[in-house]
């Protein structure tokens, strides 16, 4: 019988939670690098029990962490992240220039096919590779030495790199998504990269059709169809048909389209999720209700899952890498969890339909990753 591993980053550690395939009674496990930001936790498809961990500190700096047993032990790897020294800056808030700095690794994603090959998206926005399971990084420059990087500007969480999609379909392509960049992606490896913004507006930026600058949030791929990407922006939800070529938003009739989180149904590609937030300024839910909304036609049609959810008095947010699916089969659905920055973490065990808090009052949530092991 299948089990569920969900590993939950947070402001104060990292927690794993342990269920099997009814995932009805929970196992915590945790705080690991108690005290530490976790900006993310995530395991190889390939062997499950390899985990790599990101862990930040203002005061400490940037440790890397790999576990070997699914999180009963760590211990620490490589954590020499060098820029490979391509000069010049990128634009600050007022367009000034600002020299590249390395700060923290935002999104960590292993290799679908190799345990040992591991990437690692960090601010200011750069990507790095791994071929020794984060013993030593390699940064993949050709991005950041995109011509248009010097107009890159960041976002008000930094400049960072925090999504991270490797084609299951060609070894070779990679998506990124920077805040405020936007998405790019690699066709070779990553020595190139193309700006995939075509049909993106952003009202705030001096040019709403520009090749770059757009603050992107989140993007999500359902891995039987590649070319098929859904994007969560910072205002509009948006959807590509054609590995990014060209964008067209899907809000349709959402209550609010800002958010930060999207995802795709591990079954039903045309499946998504999304968590709207009152606005850009007031990052909690519209009316104090909180409510998951998703829609069974790729977009535009949407409807609200609230049973399980608090519908008065929450103002929690839902940050962009805190939702997560697992793989059961149960009557065609799957498992959807995700986590707020009241700390709660909520799971649906039926695509959606009904939740419950798996666990509360964890720090506050920055990133829920879930894995289905045999």
């Amino acid at each position: 019988m299948s089990r569920v591993r969900v590993l939950v980053g947070t402001r104060k550690g990292a927690f794993i939670l342990s269920s099997d395939a009814k995932r009805q009674n929970w196992e915590v496990s945790g705080p690991h690098f108690a005290g530490w930001e976790i900006y993310h936790v995530k395991g190889s498809p390939v062997n499950p029990d390899r985990l790599y961990a990101s862990q930040s500190s203002s005061w400490f700096g940037q440790v890397l962490q790999r576990s070997d047993d699914g999180g009963k032990s760590w211990q620490p790897v490589g954590n020499k992240f060098i820029y490979d020294g391509i000069p010049g800056t990128h634009q600050w808030y007022d367009g000034t220039p600002h020299p590249w700095e390395f700060k923290r690794v935002w999104h960590l994603e292993p290799s679908l096919t190799d345990p040992e090959v591991v990437y690692a998206g960090a601010e200011d926005a750069a990507l790095f590779r791994s071929a020794d399971g984060g013993q030593t990084w390699t940064e993949l420059s050709g991005l950041r030495g995109h011509g248009t990087g010097p107009h890159w500007t960041p976002g008000a969480g930094g400049m960072c790199l925090h999504t991270v999609i490797l084609d299951p379909a060609n070894p070779d392509r990679i998506y990124v998504a920077i805040s405020a960049a936007g998405a790019f992606r690699t066709d070779d490896g990553g020595q190139t990269w193309l700006p995939i913004n075509q049909g993106l507006r952003s009202a705030h930026i001096p040019d709403p059709t520009a090749e770059v600058g757009h603050c992107v949030h989140h993007i999500a791929m359902h891995p039987g169809r590649p070319d098929v990407l859904f994007m969560q922006k910072h205002w509009d939800v948006m959807r590509s048909d054609n590995a990014g070529e060209k964008w067209h938003e899907v809000s349709g009739n959402l209550p609010t389209d800002f958010g930060f989180v999207i995802d795709v149904h591990a079954h039903q590609p045309d499946t998504i999720y999304v968590v709207p937030i009152k606005s850009d300024s007031e990052h909690y839910p519209l009316d104090g209700q909180l409510r998951v909304y998703r829609s069974r036609t790729g977009g535009n049609d949407w409807e609200a899952l609230t049973n399980g959810l608090p519908q008065e008095n929450c103002f929690v947010n839902v940050l962009r890498d805190a939702m997560a699916v697992d793989s059961i089969d149960e009557k065609g659905e799957c498992g959807i969890y995700f986590g707020t920055t009241g700390g709660q973490v909520y799971a649906s065990a039926d695509g959606g339909d009904s939740w419950n808090a798996i666990v509360r009052d964890l720090p506050a949530v920055l990133s829920v990753e879930v894995q289905t092991l045999a």
